[in-house]
C-alpha cells in the first residue's frame, strides 16, 4: 500500500497514522469505512492514471461548446489572448487543432501543406496523447507536406499509397499544429494563420473529392480546459470510458474505475457520500501532484533551476506507446499532463522546453515581484526562442494580463551591446524595460517556460548555458 493510499483512507474516516503504523490507528473497521476508504484511495489514482485523457476531453469539451468538434478544426485568428485557458500554450504561435474521430467516419486523413512561404510544428496524438507522429520540417514530411492517414483499432484494410499510415488504438485523438509568424507584427502573424488555413481534415472515403474543412475560430472565446480537481473531473474520465475501447495494459483499472462508479454502458451517477469522497480524491491527488512538481525534476543544467518540465521514463513513454512489457511510468505521465498537453514523438528536433518555479536563490517566483533572466547571445535556434509567464496555480496564461511572453520575434526587443536580452517579469515594467517586460499579476505565484524552436547542438551539449532568473533589487 503507497503512502498515498494511506493518507487517503486516514483523510476519509478521519483517523491520524501514528508512528506505530496505520494497523496500530484503528483494529477494526466497519464495512462503511472499508468502503469509503475503497472510493477515496482508488480514486486518487484514477486522476493520476486518467489525466492524459482527461486533460484531451476538456479541449475537446471546449471545441464543443464553442461550435466545433470531432472531425473539425479550432484554431486562433490572431496571436492567443488570456482567454486561451489551455496549459502552458505559446503566446508567439498561431495554433489550430483538428480533433478526429474515426469511429464512424473511419480513417481520416490530416493534410499538411509543404513549408513554402510558412511552417508548422505539428503532433498527432491518440486520446492519451501517445504521439502518433510529428509533421512539418521536423516530422515525418521534412517539410515537404504530406497526407498522415489515422487508423482506428484493429484496422486491416489495404492502405493506399500516398499516405503517412498512422495506426492509433483510440477512436479519438488530435493534432496540435503551431503556424509560426515571422515575426509578432499584425502583417506576419496573418500570414501565418493564412498558412495554418491550409490544412485539410477529412474521411478517407472522401478522399477522390475532398469536402472543404471546417474551421472554427475561437479567439474570443473563454477556451478554458485547466484541470478541475474535483466531480468534472471524474466526468470527464466517465466519458472516455464509454467511448474508447480498454487498453491491455489498463485492464487492470476496469475494476477500480468501477468501484468510484464509472463502467462501461452504465450512467455514472454518484450518491452525495461519494460524490463527496471523490471531490476530496480530487483534492489530494492535486495536492500529490504539486508536490511533484516541486520535487521530481532534476536540474537541466547542473546547480540551476531550469528543469525539463517531463520525466524521462514519462518521455519515453508517450513516444513509444509504452512498448516496454517492464515499465509504464503512470505518474510521470500525470505529473506532465497535469502542466500542459501534446505529446511529441521526437522531442528536441522542432521544439524544447526548459521551466522554472524558482529564482536563482530557490524562492518561489512571487508576481508582487520584479525579476530578471538574461538571455545570453547566440541562442542555439534555427527559428526562435521565448520566456512566457504562466499563473502557477493553473499553469495556464495569468488571466486578464495583456501580455504573457518575450521572444527573439518581439518587434521591438532592446538587445544588450554584447547581443544578450534581459527580459523581465513583474507588475509594473522598470522605467525604460518596457519593451522588454512580462506582466504578472502581484497577488499569487507564477511560473516561467523559456522555448527553444529550432534547437541546435549548444543547447543539448550545454556550452550555451541559460542563466537563472534574478529578483531585482528595489533601488
Amino acid at each position: 500500500m503507497t503512502f498515498r493510499h494511506l493518507l487517503a483512507g486516514a483523510f476519509v474516516v478521519g483517523i491520524s497514522i501514528s508512528s506505530a503504523g496505520p494497523c496500530a490507528a484503528k483494529a477494526t473497521w466497519t464495512a462503511a469505512e472499508l468502503a469509503a476508504r475503497a472510493i477515496q484511495r482508488r480514486a486518487v489514482e484514477a486522476v493520476i492514471w486518467g489525466m492524459p485523457a482527461v486533460n484531451y476531453d476538456l479541449m475537446l469539451q471546449e471545441a464543443i461548446k464553442a461550435k466545433g468538434g470531432n472531425n473539425q478544426i479550432v484554431y486562433w485568428s490572431r496571436l492567443p489572448s488570456w482567454k486561451n485557458q489551455t496549459l502552458t500554450p505559446n503566446p508567439d504561435a498561431v495554433y489550430l487543432m483538428a480533433f478526429f474521430d474515426t469511429k464512424d467516419a473511419g480513417p481520416m486523413v490530416l493534410e499538411v501543406p509543404p513549408a513554402d512561404g510558412g511552417s508548422l510544428t505539428a503532433n498527432i496524438d491518440n486520446i492519451w496523447q501517445v504521439a502518433l507522429e510529428d509533421a512539418g520540417p521536423s516530422g515525418a514530411d521534412k517539410g515537404k507536406g504530406g497526407k498522415y492517414l489515422i487508423l482506428p483499432p484493429g484496422y486491416a484494410e489495404k492502405i493506399p499509397d500516398g499516405y503517412f499510415p498512422l495506426q492509433s488504438d483510440t477512436y479519438n485523438g488530435y493534432a496540435l499544429l503551431r503556424s509560426t509568424p515571422a515575426s509578432g507584427s499584425d502583417a506576419d502573424v496573418a500570414k501565418a494563420v493564412a498558412y495554418g488555413k491550409r490544412i485539410k481534415l477529412y474521411p478517407l472515403s472522401q478522399a477522390a473529392s475532398p469536402p472543404q474543412s471546417t474551421f472554427v475560430d475561437v479567439i474570443d472565446t473563454v477556451f478554458d480546459s485547466t484541470i478541475q480537481y474535483d466531480l468534472r473531473f471524474f466526468e470527464s474520465l466517465d466519458r472516455i470510458v464509454q467511448s474508447e475501447p480498454w487498453l491491455e495494459r489498463d485492464r487492470a483499472m476496469i475494476d477500480q474505475l468501477k468501484s468510484i462508479g464509472i463502467e462501461k454502458g452504465k450512467a455514472f451517477r454518484p450518491d452525495a457520500k461519494t460524490k463527496a469522497s471523490l471531490e476530496a480524491a480530487a483534492r489530494e491527488a492535486q495536492s500529490w501532484l504539486e508536490l511533484k512538481y516541486e520535487t521530481a525534476f532534476a536540474p537541466y543544467y547542473e546547480g540551476h533551476r531550469w528543469v525539463v518540465p517531463a520525466l524521462p521514463e514519462g518521455i519515453e513513454g508517450q513516444s513509444t506507446n509504452y512498448d516496454k512489457r517492464d515499465l509504464y511510468p503512470t505518474d510521470a505521465r500525470g505529473l506532465t499532463y497535469s502542466l500542459g498537453f501534446v505529446g511529441i514523438k521526437h522531442l528536441g528536433a522542432g521544439q524544447f522546453y526548459l521551466m522554472t518555479i524558482k529564482d536563482k536563490n530557490g524562492q518561489d517566483l512571487d508576481g508582487g515581484k520584479t525579476y530578471r533572466l538574461t538571455v545570453p547571445a547566440n541562442a542555439p535556434v534555427k527559428q526562435y526562442w521565448s520566456a512566457t509567464a504562466y499563473d502557477r496555480a493553473t499553469h495556464a496564461f495569468i488571466r486578464d494580463m495583456k501580455g504573457f511572453s518575450r521572444s527573439s520575434q518581439t518587434p521591438d526587443l532592446k538587445k544588450n551591446p554584447d547581443g544578450s536580452v534581459d527580459v523581465y517579469f513583474g507588475p509594473k515594467a522598470p522605467a525604460g524595460k518596457e519593451a522588454n517586460w512580462v506582466p504578472t499579476a502581484s497577488k499569487g505565484k507564477f511560473e516561467v517556460m523559456f522555448r527553444l524552436y529550432g534547437p541546435e547542438k549548444p543547447l543539448f551539449d550545454k556550452s550555451w548555458v541559460l542563466p537563472d532568473i534574478e529578483k531585482v533589487t528595489a533601488r
